[in-house]
């Protein structure tokens, strides 16, 4: 029998416009920082033309853990480690309330005819800012084949939770977790291919049925990092929303390579040293500290990277990229048409709407300029207009369109992309960035 959607709810907008808050919006609420005041950063996502935050909802902490959450810890990774990473720079360590800080975030939703995506990056990286590893090891106490069923009745028991406070109708739609190819739910498959699409199937399925047996009125799915081209047959049957994150890296991945940022096995310090500012320590030098040393375990991101992005000479990387962005233009652009192509034919198949969560250009460090400037800029645009013109519900401006991130402070080009995606645009002339 064929599968019938959930269908969206009739009150949620017909083109979402998402900025990207992730686990930020609890890691990062102390003095000064981007969701000290919740109201203030939804005022300025308005203003900048979003009608929807996608955010981690830490399920498994508040739902499924069996901590007491009620004065939970966030902060840094430890000392100066991370502080130049993009996502982990995070300034203070606060203490919160976490369910109180979940209704408060609805709550100023609400307020401002905000709707939210409720997705979890748990089992990637949301436990490392945790104040200790109890979260962790909660989490990686679940055996990995039990992950997704976890995660579903903890997103089941968050969605009551916000019912019954009159807050559900802010949610646009449930995501299980986020990039589901990449992070400790995959732990115990062998890879098929470039990554665990088709392997994880099976477990995302059962995860996916126990939450609509539980909710069956509620639209819930799994997003995938990349548009999995080469594996469209592992997604599951039983998805509501198809979700996909389409980063192209193009340049940015040839960098990648070249100083072997995901290879523990072959980075060295001399490799980056062109790209690292004067005084850089060596790369087995840059640690946290002995006591949050396990809060590497608690992240999926790469350590050369981390310590590349933390000592990164912004100059030298950009210029890097823009004297070589010519040689992957063509390919970049030909990248975007056929994922988001793939993706809409896909979507039609199956009958449900398509979002592109994050993506365009890749993880860059915090300080560089990349993608916000000319080059990336005209890569937000040419994605905006082709998400639009496929008909996707849901688009971002770019993964780095977020109050955490120096994007943020570029509202002229946010109000444009978020335009042309709800509005479309002149067709694109193949301008340098895109």
């Amino acid at each position: 029998m064929t599968y019938q959607p959930v269908p969206i709810p009739a009150h949620v907008p017909e083109k979402l416009k998402i900025t990207l808050w992730d686990f930020t919006w609890y890691t990062r609420t102390g003095p000064g920082e981007p969701f000290e005041d919740l109201d203030r950063a939804f005022e300025q996502a308005v203003e900048r033309g979003y009608n929807t935050i996608r955010i981690c909802a830490m399920p498994y902490l508040l739902f499924g853990s069996g901590l007491d959450t009620t004065a939970a810890s966030f902060g840094p990774l430890g000392g100066e480690y991370a502080q130049g990473t993009r996502w982990y720079d995070v300034k203070h360590r606060t203490t919160l309330d976490a369910r109180h800080h979940l209704v408060a975030l609805f709550e100023a939703a609400q307020r401002h005819d905000v709707f939210v995506i409720v997705s979890s990056w748990e089992y990637q990286q949301s436990s490392s800012f945790y104040g200790d590893r109890t979260w962790y090891d909660a989490l990686t106490g679940v055996p990995p084949e039990e992950r997704a069923v976890a995660i579903a009745h903890a997103q089941a028991d968050l969605y009551e939770h916000l019912d019954a406070r009159g807050l559900a109708d802010r949610v646009a739609f449930v995501e299980l977790h986020n990039e589901v190819q990449y992070g400790m739910l995959t732990d115990g498959l062998e890879p098929e291919g470039g990554d665990a699409v088709v392997p994880l199937r099976d477990r995302l399925a059962a995860g996916l049925d126990a939450f609509h047996e539980r909710l069956p009125h509620v639209p819930v799915t799994v997003n995938y990092a990349r548009v999995p081209v080469d594996a469209m047959r592992g997604i599951p049957d039983t998805i509501d929303v198809a979700v996909f994150h389409p980063y192209l890296y193009g340049v940015l991945g040839e960098l990648a390579e070249h100083l072997a940022l995901r290879d523990e096995d072959r980075f060295t310090t001399e490799r980056a040293r062109p790209f690292l500012r004067p005084g850089a320590p060596g790369y087995e030098e840059w640690q946290p500290p002995r006591e949050d040393m396990w809060r590497k375990d608690a992240t999926i991101v790469g350590k050369p990277e981390i310590y590349v992005h933390d000592w990164c000479d912004a100059d030298a990387w950009d210029r890097y990229l823009y004297e070589h962005h010519q040689e992957h233009h063509q390919a970049m652009r030909l990248k975007l048409d056929t994922w988001l192509d793939v993706a809409h034919d896909f979507s039609a198949r199956r009958g449900v709407p398509l979002v592109f969560g994050e993506g365009w250009v890749g993880y860059t460090p915090l300080n560089t300029w990349y993608e916000e400037g000319p080059v990336g800029a005209e890569v937000c645009r040419a994605a905006a207009r082709k998400a639009h013109d496929i008909g996707a519900w849901g688009s971002i401006v770019c993964s780095n369109a977020a109050p955490h991130h120096p994007m943020w402070r570029e509202r002229a080009l946010q109000q444009e992309c978020n335009a042309l995606f709800a509005d479309g645009g002149p067709a694109d002339g193949g301008a340098a960035g895109a």
